[in-house]
């Protein structure tokens, strides 16, 4: 089994309050990347049958702040398969966001997705057993 150019695995994920590391409840970019790197996981698991190792980011653009109270959708697109290697097109958008003018635990899902980071990365998966390789 061989990750294929294409494989885009998508997870959402509410970021709490507690996660809140700056003043108007801003939450800290390594945040978004920790999404990444579960992602990067589920696409080594689903392409390659093991969790591999997200070896690096290169290009990360932190595009908008995340808030407490955002819906994140966090994706990673296989973009390049090589022998061990995978080059993965990421980003997250804030899909729903707190509104906490209208109330304490008022939300609202937003009309369209807010782009936050975009990153390019790198996973590392093992050898194929010899059988597989042959």
């Amino acid at each position: 089994m061989t990750a294929e150019i294409g494989l885009t695995v998508t997870h959402r994920r509410y970021v709490p309050h507690s996660h809140a590391h700056y003043g108007g409840a801003l939450v800290d970019g390594a945040y978004t990347l920790g999404l990444f790197g579960d992602v990067a996981t589920e696409v080594a698991i689903v392409g390659d049958g093991d969790e591999g190792l997200l070896a690096g980011y290169a290009d990360v653009a932190f595009l908008a702040p995340v808030q407490a109270g955002d819906v994140l959708e966090a994706s990673c697109e296989v973009v390049r398969v090589g022998t061990r290697s995978r080059t993965l097109r990421c980003w997250a958008d804030v899909v729903a966001r707190a509104v906490p003018e209208r109330g304490a635990s008022a939300a609202a899902v937003l009309p369209e997705p807010l782009r936050v980071v975009e990153a390019t990365a790198t996973l590392v998966v093992p050898l194929p057993p010899a059988t597989e390789r042959e």
